[in-house]
C-alpha cells in the first residue's frame, strides 16, 4: 500500500502526464474540424445563443444612429460632410449588405440641423449610443459564465467602455475618411506599375474593401479581447476575430444575393421593409459576433489547464 506522501505523488505524476498529452488547441481544431464545430454549435445552444442575438440586434438597431451621429458631428469640424457620409456608406455596406440609402439620407440630414436638438438631446444621443455595447457585454458574460465566476469588472468600467470604443471608432473613421478622400482625389490618375496601367477607381474600390475587412477584424479581435472580464489571451481572440470575419464576409454576400433577387419583403412589409432588412442583418451578425465569442470559449477549455474536448 502506497504511503500518503506516495499517493499524493503519484496522482501529480499522473496529471503532469495528462496535461502534457493534453492536445493543442489549434492542432485539435486543425485534426478535428467537425468535432469542434459542434462543440461550438452545442455551446451556443446551451447558452441560449439566438436568443442573447436578438438582444443586441435589437438593442444596434437603437444604437447605430446615435453612435454614428456623435461621430459624424466631431468628425464634421475636421472633414467634409460629403466624404464622412461617403466613407460611412461604404462602412455601412460593410454592416448591413443592402438598405443603407436611408441611413446615409437621414443622418445628412440630422447632420445639418443638428445644432436644433439641443443639449438634453445630445445627452439622449449620448445614452442610447451606449446600448448595444452594454447588451453586448451582458451576453458575452453568459457565453464567458466561466470567466465571470472567477473575476469581476467594476460597474465605472462597464460604464466608461461603450464610449471609449466610440472613441476608438471614430479615430478609425478619420483615418479611413482621410484615404478614402486621397484616393478619390486621385481616382482618375492612371499609374503604371511594371508597364501595366493600374485603373485607379478599381484600385480604389479593392483598398477600401481591404482595409474593410482588416478593420473588421481588429474591431472584433478587440471586442473579444476586451469584453469578457478577466484577461483574454490575444491569440485566442484573434481566432474569433479572424472566424467571425470570415463568417460575415460569407453571411453579407449571401445577403445580398438574396434580398436582391429571391427576397419578398418589400412586398410583405411595405414601408417597414428597409427596417426588416437592416434588423434581420443585425440579427446575422450578431449571431456570428456571439458564435466567434463561443469559438473562443471552446477554444480556451481545450487549452486550459489540459482540458479534454467535450465527449
Amino acid at each position: 500500500m502506497l504511503s500518503p506522501l506516495n499517493a499524493d505523488r503519484e496522482n501529480s505524476s499522473i496529471n503532469v502526464d495528462k496535461m502534457n498529452k493534453a492536445p493543442s488547441p489549434l492542432n485539435y481544431v486543425i485534426s478535428h474540424p467537425g468535432p469542434f464545430t459542434l462543440d461550438v454549435l452545442r455551446g451556443f445552444r446551451e447558452n441560449q445563443g439566438l436568443l442573447l442575438a436578438g438582444a443586441v440586434a435589437y438593442y444596434t438597431l437603437l444604437s447605430i444612429i446615435p453612435v454614428f451621429a456623435l461621430v459624424l458631428i466631431a468628425l464634421s469640424y475636421f472633414i467634409e460632410t460629403e466624404i464622412l457620409l461617403e466613407t460611412l456608406s461604404t462602412f455601412l455596406m460593410m454592416a448591413t449588405p443592402t438598405r443603407t440609402e436611408t441611413l446615409i439620407t437621414h443622418l445628412e440630414t440630422f447632420i445639418a440641423n443638428w445644432r436644433v436638438i439641443g443639449t438634453v438631446g445630445i445627452f439622449l444621443l449620448i445614452f442610447f449610443s451606449s446600448l448595444a455595447f452594454t447588451v453586448v457585454e451582458n451576453a458575452m458574460s453568459t457565453i464567458f459564465f466561466h470567466r465571470q465566476l472567477k473575476h469581476r469588472r467594476h460597474f465605472l468600467v462597464s460604464a466608461l467602455m461603450p464610449y471609449l470604443y466610440i472613441l476608438l471608432l471614430a479615430a478609425g473613421f478619420l483615418v479611413v475618411s482621410l484615404m478614402s478622400g486621397w484616393l478619390h482625389q486621385h481616382s482618375t490618375d492612371t499609374p503604371s506599375f511594371l508597364g501595366i496601367e493600374l485603373n485607379m477607381t478599381q484600385t480604389t474600390a479593392t483598398i477600401l474593401y481591404a482595409v474593410g475587412v482588416f478593420g473588421e477584424v481588429l474591431l472584433l479581435t478587440s471586442v473579444y479581447l476586451v469584453m469578457p472580464v478577466g484577461r483574454l489571451a490575444w491569440s485566442h481572440a484573434l481566432v474569433g476575430g479572424v472566424a467571425a470575419t470570415a463568417l460575415w464576409e460569407i453571411t453579407r454576400h449571401i445577403l445580398i444575393w438574396y434580398f436582391s433577387t429571391l427576397s419578398f419583403v418589400s412586398v410583405i412589409y411595405g414601408s417597414l421593409a428597409t427596417t426588416i432588412v437592416i434588423l434581420l442583418s443585425f440579427e446575422f451578425a450578431a449571431i456570428i459576433l456571439l458564435l466567434g465569442a463561443q469559438v473562443i470559449a471552446e477554444y480556451e477549455r481545450i487549452d486550459h489547464g489540459g482540458v479534454t474536448p467535450r465527449e
